[in-house]
């Protein structure tokens, strides 16, 4: 059985990539009622169609609405409307920037085509999903003679994120369940599937994974406990 069709809006500044990306939006269900160069429009058309999708590049705050204005207006009128980042800027602030507006997933211009799509699809999921580029795990950039790696997604679940977060700030399992209102043994469930996704080893490698990928301010409150 198809998927139901769902409404969408496009914000891009390039008229070009607008129509491109209403042609790759075909197969995953969504139809595009609305498409713009303009926030504060967009905004606007997705309230008028109560559209159950927005895939927005990052315009600048300017004199006008910027994007992650666009976004929290969106939020406080239709809370259920998904939102996607789609963008050639790949700033670990920004991602950060779009995640606390209020955005559902955040993909590069520069991946694959299915990962535009995945991060739709975990968007309806209640997923938190980055298309981001590969990279070594837990430790910074070294020199690489190899071709780049292709962008691949990273998607947590919003507990997964959340239980994240607060083991970089250096919280133990123990306070972060009682924190959370969760059994210990559910947290360190949680971090097992985390450390999965992430390709990484502990707790320690885990924060540092989420201080690159800017989920977190540059250094933590305190060291993970171990």
């Amino acid at each position: 059985m198809n998927a139901p069709e769902r409404r969408g809006i496009l914000l891009d500044q390039h008229p070009l990539w607008l129509d491109a990306l209403e042609s790759a939006l075909g197969p995953t269900g969504v139809r595009v009622v609305g498409k713009t160069t303009s926030p504060a429009v967009a905004a606007e058309l997705v309230t008028r169609h109560r559209a159950e999708i927005l895939v927005a590049d990052v315009i600048e705050e300017g004199e006008e609405m910027g994007t992650l204005s666009s976004i929290r207006l969106v939020r406080e009128c239709l809370p259920d409307t998904k939102i996607v980042i789609l963008t050639g800027l790949d700033d670990p602030r920004l991602v950060k920037a779009a995640f606390k507006a209020g955005a559902d997933a955040y993909v590069l211009k520069r991946a694959a085509p299915d990962d535009l799509a995945l991060a739709i699809r975990q968007s309806f999921e209640h997923s938190v999903y980055l298309a981001l580029r590969n990279g070594r795990r837990g430790e910074a950039p070294v020199a690489d003679p190899a071709p780049a790696a292709e962008p691949r997604g990273v998607h947590l679940t919003k507990r997964q994120l959340e239980i994240l977060t607060l083991i970089a700030e250096g919280h133990s399992n123990a306070e972060v369940a009682r924190m959370l209102w969760l059994a210990e043994q559910t947290v360190k469930f949680h971090l097992s599937n985390v450390y999965r996704k992430l390709g990484v080893a502990n707790r320690t490698e885990a924060s540092r994974w989420a201080q690159l990928h800017g989920l977190l301010p540059s250094s933590p409150r305190s060291t993970p406990a171990p």
